[in-house]
């Protein structure tokens, strides 16, 4: 981290985040044009690489930037000091069998970067939202961050939904999924 103030401070560039997005509605610039009735933003793109389950390279690349993250989902990690955690492999294999070199439709949220640079965006592959996808089969857990919680409560149903079916990850004993990122699911956190 840099000691000045600017790129790297989380407030300014939320408020950068901010202005740019509503630049873009306001000009329809790099193809985000707002839709009639007050919904998000959206543009089309191509998934040229799936990084992970939760995140993906897009081809053109949105203000410049190639990797979109996933609003709303935590999948785990496949690299880290530990290695892959629990059912990482298995998100990153689905997101691949289901995103990859297909036109997905991306829909921005409010704050359209997160901490990293990457672009924030609900997902839509086939006309569903591959962010639920990823939430209802279990290889991802849910992890809400304001202000792009437009979708909290559809997030909230499909985790729920695979948590009582136990499936993907839910299904992995208590010794595994203490593994995960403690996202306030009950899970993760170290062991």
């Amino acid at each position: 981290m840099h000691a000045r103030r600017g790129r790297y401070d989380p407030r300014v560039r939320s408020a950068r985040a901010r202005v740019l997005l509503l630049l873009l509605v306001l000009l329809g610039a790099g193809g985000c044009a707002a839709p009639p009735g007050g919904s998000l933003p959206e543009r089309e793109a191509v998934v040229s690489r799936v990084i992970d389950g939760d995140t993906v390279e897009v081809s053109p690349p949105v203000r410049g930037e190639e990797d979109v993250r996933l609003i709303g989902v935590d999948a785990p990690e496949l690299g880290g000091p530990g290695g892959p955690q629990p059912y990482a492999r298995r998100a990153a294999a689905f997101a691949e069998r289901r995103l990859e070199g297909r036109r997905v439709r991306l829909q921005f949220g409010p704050e359209l970067e997160d901490r990293y640079g990457r672009v924030l965006a609900y997902v839509y592959a086939g006309g569903e939202m591959f962010n639920r996808r990823l939430l209802e089969r279990g290889y991802a857990q849910l992890a809400l961050f304001s202000p792009n919680t437009r979708y909290a409560a559809s997030l909230r149903r499909a985790q729920e939904e695979a948590r009582e079916a136990r499936r993907g990850l839910w299904g992995l004993p208590p010794g595994r999924l203490c593994r995960l990122a403690d996202r306030g699911n009950g899970i993760g956190g170290g062991c």
